[in-house]
């Protein structure tokens, strides 16, 4: 979810960096992503800070599939029209697509990001645990190899992660990302804070979500993913952004607020069309 990070934006567990890699548990406890297209529309929630964000309208697709033995593939596009005030407006363009096999071992990237129609950046890579390290092979904005930390998680292997913590009760959820965003070579620290479940009896909701039948004998919790640059180290430091939504059991997303520190935009979900996940062989 902005883009596949927001996806992707935060007692008392605490999933450690230095704690090592963990893969995807095989139990009882299955989380059974839904394959979904989903679409937000975006307008200015509440503007802070220096600079002077009048209005933002915009709209997120979000459209993704598959399954344990398939692995997961996202589609998305955020486009946003910014109004600064003074009659300076900027329109900007991203589209992402991205895989990642069930086992969190493989994830592949792809993205382009317009501004005024102009094609601005360009990231295109793969990435491979392989032993103590993950591999990052990137085509786009250059051709690079390179190695980081092995106790990264990817986007959708996060979204798992934070699904289980919610479902045991636990309230936090600390570890680094990897999502290709950037240029490709960015890891997030990120903070995860989980809020108190919403039960399937509790408030329904008054957007497309609330017109789905499965979501409606399902649980969710108030998510909350603060993303910090790594590469300035530990310490005290404002994230460099952060998203808020209600997450449900399959992975499905509402009520979404993208806060760029100064300015926050909200996604209001006007659309949601479910469909069935092919079952494993």
């Amino acid at each position: 979810m902005g883009d596949a990070r927001f996806l992707s934006a935060l007692a008392v567990l605490v999933t450690s960096a230095g704690l090592g890699f963990a893969a995807p548990a095989k139990n009882a406890d299955v989380i059974e992503f839904a394959s979904h297209r989903a679409v937000y529309d975006l307008k200015l929630a509440s503007a802070r800070g220096n600079r002077p964000v009048e209005a933002v309208r915009g709209r997120i697709l979000y459209d993704f599939s598959g399954s344990e033995c398939e692995g997961y593939a996202l589609q998305f596009r955020q486009v946003s029209e910014i109004d600064a005030g003074e009659g300076v407006r900027m329109m900007t363009d991203m589209r992402a697509t991205t895989w990642e096999d069930a086992a969190a071992k493989a994830f592949r990237f792809n993205s382009q990001n317009y501004v005024d129609r102009k094609l601005k950046s360009a990231v295109d890579g793969r990435a491979e645990r392989e032993g103590s390290q993950v591999a990052v092979n990137l085509n786009k904005p250059a051709s690079k190899t390179f190695g980081i930390p092995a106790q990264i998680f990817f986007p959708t292997d996060h979204m798992r992660r934070i699904i289980s913590a919610a479902r045991e009760g636990k309230t936090l959820l600390q570890g680094p990302v990897f999502d290709g965003s950037d240029t490709g070579e960015k890891v997030y620290d990120t903070l995860t804070v989980i809020g108190h479940p919403i039960e399937p009896n509790g408030d329904k909701p008054d957007d497309a979500a609330g017109n789905d039948q499965q979501l409606s004998t399902m649980r969710r919790w108030p998510v909350s993913i603060s993303y910090f640059d790594r590469s300035k180290g530990e310490g005290d430091q404002l994230p460099v952004y952060g998203i808020k939504f209600e997450l449900y059991e399959n992975g499905i997303s509402r009520a979404l607020a993208l806060d760029y520190n100064d300015f926050v935009v909200s996604g209001t979900m006007t659309a949601l069309e479910t469909r069935p996940t092919k079952p494993c062989k």
